[in-house]
Formats: structure tokens, C-alpha cells, sequence
């Protein structure tokens, strides 16, 4: 546990009361469309379109401080550089066309242009992408540390504070608890940066205490290493997060520069988190546990009420993705999975068919969510084996001189995503071989989905002369 004071534990408290209360305030009726129910009614503005994106995407906040404490530097090359690259080209490439299309889901795009059967593979995919679990872990282990309750138990009071207004209020009451989340996430961490800056000094104190390779891009990994997390950003294009808010974005404008202005202050946020995981690793070198490092950093530097401040940015950042997530796998089991299954479901069915999805997803991120130890490994095994086999089916869904048959989309998506799932068990047995050893279950898949694509615009091209 931590040592808290009175004034701590009323800080935290109270952000939880004032999300809840803010999660309530939008007004959905029996007679709510599922437009408005699952996408605003899609007129989101410029601004709560930014702050919302912004805080969604910063859900591993305890993930970032273990790969920071862990690699230094690397961490912003593999966790903050590639998604900038790709963020900018989907807003150019991608954005509009996404809030034109006005669909509900990434299957639907995907049903529309390669039929049923990869629309059904697509939220199968989608349901796993969108799985809440690694920032479920890490709100129930950041309970867990403060109050000294049980994980499990941990686990189900973050479930319920993140679910209990999403059934009210939907996604209006997602994009409400987001806004206020964002200024409580850079607020904490400029607190936290200053406060280090002040204790220990800058950049000297950091260069004469942390290892030579914490201060390097590459941070001693290999090439192939950074590679798998470049390629783990093309999740990016197939983010059914960034797809839904641009399907409830005012305008085609407000999807386009919404994204574009969003990595500006994701550049702002990495520069305070990748700092704030370099002092934590520099000052307290022996930690165990590289996921506490944050909360531990603060333990060591912050006061009364600033201690509190900070744990408050911790929950936000998390919470506002768990939250997202957890709206997002129960819209993809009801639009995607019921709607499919049942034929002439209307609005209020829709609607309650998503709040019986976020309870099947919050039990299944519960039973995930207890069985890993760490974020970083989540992330890694859900991206190696299905990102391959859904984002060049998502890509030349909206560019037709790059699209395959049903067919060919079909064997692709399978076929990537088992091999990837196959190197992942037997790439051990290598473990000796220089080579083989090397080659990451992510860069298996892709280059079987991408081998696959190939063949398939062949075949598509050549039976459409």
C-alpha cells in the first residue's frame, strides 16, 4: 500500500464522484435512436472530439512506465513515434472517408465490401482488439495498491465504476467523462514532472544515473524488435476506436483535423510520461516491479494533495480508455455479433443488446485481466496475432484499385492469423537458431497477409479487365 493522506484519498475520492455524476448527466429516453445511444447522434465538435481522442489513447499509462523504466528511450520510438506517422496519415487518408461512409463499426465496412463471412471473422477480431483487459489490470492493480484489497475484488469495483453510467448514457456519457479526464491526466504528470525537476535537476541527473542505453533511441534492442512495434502501430488504421469517433464526428472536417491536432498534444503527453519513467528509473534503479514505477516515483517525491492529484491523473488516463473499450466490445457484440445473428433488430433492441455487451465484456476482461501479470505482454500478444489479419482488409475496404475478392479476404485473414499464432509456439524451438530466433510472430503474420493480398488484387484485377 501506499501512504496516503486524508487529503490524498478526498482528491481521488472525489475525481471518482465527479465522473460518475458527469457519466449521468446525458439524457437518453426509451425513445433514444441507436445513432445517438452509440455515436452522439454523430454531431461531435472539434473540441470534445480532441480531448475525448486524446485521453482514449493514453489507456496504458502503467504499460508506458514499465517499458520506460524497463528501455528508456525506446519507449517513445515504439510507443509514441510510429502511432504519430500513422495517426497523420489516417486522418489524411482514412478520416473523411470513415465519416462519410456514416456506418456504426469496422465489420460493417468490412461486411459491405467482402460479405458476411469476413464481417463475422472482422468482429471476432474487432471484439478481441477493443478487449478492455490490460487497462482493467491496471486500474484493479492501482486499487490494489492504494486501498490493499484484493485484485479480483480490485478488478470488479474498476469494472463497475467504469460501466455503471455507460448503460444510462452511452456514448454521450463516454465522451462527457473523457473531456474532464484529459485535464486531469496533463495536469497530474506536469505536477509530477516539476516536482522531480525540482528534487533531482534535469538532464544531468538523468545522463550520470540511468544506464547508456535508456538515454539511446535504439535502447540495446533489436532491429527487429523496433520493427514488430512499428508494424503493432499499423493498429492504427484498423483502430475501431479512431473509426467510431470518426463515425460520430460532425463533419468529414472534424474527423480530418480532429486526429491531426490530437497527435500535438500526444507529443505533449509522451514528452511528460517518457520523463517522468526516466526519473523513476534513475532514482529508484532497484524497483522490482518496473509496472509500479510511476506510483512509486511519486511515493518518493510528491506531498499531501499532490500525491493525491497524481493517482487522480493515473485513474483518468486509464479510465477513459477502459471506459472507451469497454462501449466499444459492447457495441461489436451487439451491432456486429446479435444484429447479424437476428434479423429486424430495431433501435431499443440494439440498445439493449449493448448493455447486455458490456456485461459480457466485462466479465471476460475480469477473467483476462487476472490471469496476466503484465500490460506490455497483453498488448504484444493481441497486436502480433491480430492485427495481420484484419488491417489490409480494412485499408483497401476504402481504397477500391487495392481491393481482393470475398474469397481471397477471407483466406487472408485465417491464414494471417495462423501463422502468427503458430510461430508464437513454435518459435521457441528455435531459440538457438540466430535467425530464426529473431523473427517475431508479428512480422510472420504480415507477411502472410501481405503475400496473400498481393495474389488476390492479382486475381481480383485480372477477372475484372
Amino acid at each position: 500500500m501506499v501512504s496516503f493522506s486524508n487529503l490524498d484519498l478526498i482528491i481521488v475520492i472525489a475525481f471518482f464522484i465527479v465522473v460518475v455524476v458527469l457519466g449521468f448527466l446525458p439524457k437518453i429516453t426509451d425513445k433514444t435512436s441507436a445513432d445517438t445511444y452509440l455515436l452522439s447522434n454523430r454531431s461531435v465538435g472539434m473540441f470534445l472530439f480532441i480531448l475525448t481522442n486524446v485521453a482514449t489513447w493514453y489507456g496504458g499509462i502503467l504499460g508506458v512506465g514499465e517499458f520506460t523504466f524497463n528501455y528508456g528511450l525506446l519507449s517513445w520510438v515504439t510507443q509514441g513515434l510510429p502511432y504519430y506517422i500513422f495517426a497523420i496519415l489516417f486522418a489524411i487518408f482514412f478520416a473523411g472517408k470513415i465519416r462519410k461512409a456514416s456506418l456504426f463499426t469496422i465489420p460493417d465496412k468490412l461486411e459491405e465490401v467482402y460479405g458476411k463471412k469476413v464481417g463475422l471473422i472482422s468482429s471476432i477480431l474487432v471484439f478481441i482488439l477493443v478487449s478492455p483487459a490490460p487497462y482493467l489490470l491496471m486500474i484493479g492493480s492501482l486499487l490494489n495498491l492504494i486501498f490493499g484489497i484484493n485484485l479480483l475484488l480490485s478488478l470488479f469495483i474498476g469494472i463497475f465504476v467504469s460501466v455503471i453510467y455507460l448503460f444510462k448514457g452511452g456514448y454521450k456519457a463516454n465522451i462527457t467523462t473523457d473531456a474532464f479526464q484529459f485535464f486531469v491526466m496533463f495536469v497530474g504528470f506536469i505536477a509530477i514532472v516539476w516536482f522531480a525537476f525540482q528534487k533531482y535537476g534535469g538532464i544531468s541527473f538523468l545522463e550520470a544515473n540511468l544506464p547508456t542505453s535508456h538515454l539511446s533511441f535504439s535502447g540495446g534492442a533489436s532491429p527487429t524488435f523496433i520493427i514488430v512495434w512499428f508494424l503493432i502501430a499499423l493498429w492504427t488504421f484498423a483502430d475501431p476506436g479512431f473509426h467510431q469517433r470518426c463515425y460520430s464526428a460532425k463533419s468529414e472536417n472534424v474527423a480530418k483535423y480532429g486526429v491531426i491536432i490530437s497527435v500535438v498534444f500526444w507529443i505533449l503527453f509522451d514528452f511528460l510520461t517518457t520523463t517522468t519513467g526516466l526519473y523513476a528509473r534513475a532514482s529508484i534503479p532497484e524497483l522490482k516491479n518496473a509496472v509500479l514505477s510511476f506510483p512509486s516515483l511519486a511515493e518518493n517525491i510528491l506531498g499531501s494533495g499532490f500525491k493525491g492529484l497524481f493517482y487522480a491523473a493515473l485513474f483518468a488516463t486509464i479510465l477513459s480508455t477502459l471506459n472507451s473499450f469497454l462501449f466499444l466490445s459492447a457495441t461489436t457484440f451487439s451491432r456486429d455479433f446479435i444484429s447479424k445473428l437476428k434479423k429486424g433488430i430495431d433501435d431499443s433492441k440494439l440498445i439493449k443488446h449493448t448493455r447486455i455487451g458490456l456485461v459480457v465484456s466485462s466479465l471476460i476482461s475480469i477473467l483476462l485481466a487476472y490471469q496476466f501479470s503484465s500490460v506490455v505482454e497483453i498488448w504484444y500478444i493481441i497486436g502480433s496475432v491480430v492485427i495481420p489479419g484484419i488491417v489490409l482488409l480494412v485499408i483497401s475496404a476504402y481504397f477500391p484499385k487495392i481491393r481482393i475478392s470475398a474469397k481471397y479476404a477471407l483466406f487472408e485473414s485465417i491464414l494471417a492469423i495462423m501463422s502468427s499464432l503458430t510461430w508464437i509456439f513454435i518459435r521457441p524451438i528455435f531459440a538457438n537458431n540466430a535467425i530464426l530466433s529473431e523473427i517475431e510472430p508479428m512480422i510472420v503474420g504480415t507477411s502472410v497477409a501481405v503475400l496473400v493480398h498481393l495474389i488476390g488484387m492479382f486475381s481480383y484485377n485480372k477477372s475484372h479487365k
